[in-house]
């Protein structure tokens, strides 16, 4: 009984010792490097800021593919002219990037002021209600199966360092990373870059060929594959399935561009 008991004991005390190995060595890595070199801020956000910058691309291109898309075909339903076509589909991309490079830009200030607004929270509580956040912290060992007597040497540790009690606050109790400073400035290049980039593809044919219908076959021909290609990229960064993911992304454009086809077609008919 007394051996289970110390074995117990070891598990918590070495599951403490493994969540504050973890935090320190970021805190660690985020001053000097991963080998304890010295690196600046910016490097150390390397991978949330991928993960991040590939969200924007996804974004941006989903949208870039679709709506233009959606547009030219219905635009090919009621004019003959594929001259029309693309400088209507020209001036949706210029409105569409502005428009979509804007939200992103807005999202990524809101996410970094709420972050801020966070941590002075934070910095506030540890002050004024000092017992309720080591309360906090007790709890968040507790969710690693860590008693009280094993994680009070890590709370001991976190009260001589202030700040990092708060970063300790915000990544464990919040779930909150601090983002970039130049992050809501690349967020919104990136949406309207990659917006302008997916949004191209299916005024292409209506660049290169006079004839209107010749032109609508080859653009949903190059738009589906490319939305095939995109859901599957899509699927397999997310962990969805690509096939999955291609097939879903493809209906979800092929729609679109149907619905707005027929529509326009219709319309032009009515009024006809």
């Amino acid at each position: 009984m007394r051996k289970t008991r110390n074995s117990d004991k070891i598990f918590t005390l070495s599951t403490a010792q493994i969540i504050c190995l973890h935090y320190t060595t970021a805190m660690h890595q985020a001053a000097h490097g991963p080998h304890g070199q010295h690196t600046d801020s910016k490097h150390v956000e390397g991978h949330f800021e991928s993960s991040a910058t590939v969200r924007d691309i996804v974004i941006g291109l989903s949208d870039g593919l679709t709506v233009p898309f959606a547009l030219a075909a219905g635009l090919s339903g009621a004019v003959a002219s594929s001259h029309i076509v693309v400088l209507a589909g020209l001036a949706e991309i210029a409105a569409g990037s502005i428009a979509m490079g804007l939200g992103g830009y807005l999202a990524a200030r809101g996410d970094a002021e709420h972050y801020i607004s966070e941590r002075h929270r934070e910095e506030r509580e540890i002050v004024e209600r000092t017992r309720d956040e080591e309360e906090e912290i007790y709890e968040i060992f507790e969710q690693y199966s860590v008693d009280r007597a094993s994680a009070e040497p890590v709370l001991n540790a976190l009260k001589r360092n202030p700040n990092q009690w708060v970063n300790f606050m915000m990544r464990f109790e919040l779930g909150l990373e601090e983002p970039p400073a130049s992050r809501a400035h690349r967020s919104a290049l990136t949406i309207a870059g990659s917006y302008i980039a997916g949004g191209v593809i299916p005024l292409l044919p209506y660049m290169l060929v006079s004839d209107n219908l010749a032109a609508l076959k080859l653009s949903i021909i190059i738009t589906l594959i490319a939305l095939a290609l995109f859901g599957a990229l899509k699927g397999k960064l997310v962990g969805t399935g690509w096939l999955r993911s291609a097939i879903q992304t493809t209906l979800i454009g092929g729609a679109a561009a149907a619905v707005a086809y027929t529509l326009a077609h219709f319309l032009n008919s009515y009024h006809s």
